[in-house]
């Protein structure tokens, strides 16, 4: 996914601990690791064989928290489902629409706010982290 890529090494470099969590099979997850390089990028990840439930449940969502040690979150996401996971889970969305869902979909699943791309995304995170961190 074109900015992918340069999202994570943003947020890598605003120092912000980034969690992927996906509800695919573990070899799945690895493929996209593989893909984006981004390894070195996150955290931590998540895959369906680390919970009983994946989205839209919250186990996921709880899950990846657990990796970094909970603390304040929120969860970017492109489908109907991250969002639900999210709300479940207590955390707002930022959702982008790369996902297939229309942005009604999105906001009628709980998003707090909806962007169009991923670079939409690096614009919105960056200016909350950098204001968060001259606070």
């Amino acid at each position: 996914m074109a900015g992918a890529r340069e999202l994570l090494e943003g947020l890598r470099e605003d120092r912000v601990a980034v969690v992927l969590a996906s509800s695919a099979r573990p070899e799945e997850v690895d493929h996209y690791l593989d893909l984006l390089d981004a390894r070195d990028l996150v955290e931590a990840w998540t895959t369906a064989a680390d919970v009983e439930q994946t989205k839209p449940a919250a186990d996921l969502v709880c899950a990846a928290l657990e990796k970094v040690g909970g603390g304040e979150a929120l969860m970017v996401g492109d489908s109907v489902w991250d969002v639900k996971a999210a709300s479940a889970a207590g955390l707002r969305t930022l959702a982008v629409l790369t996902g297939g869902f229309s942005e009604d979909e999105l906001r009628e699943a709980g998003a707090a706010e909806v962007v169009t791309s991923i670079e939409d995304v690096r614009e919105r995170l960056s200016g909350l982290f950098a204001s968060a961190s001259s606070s």
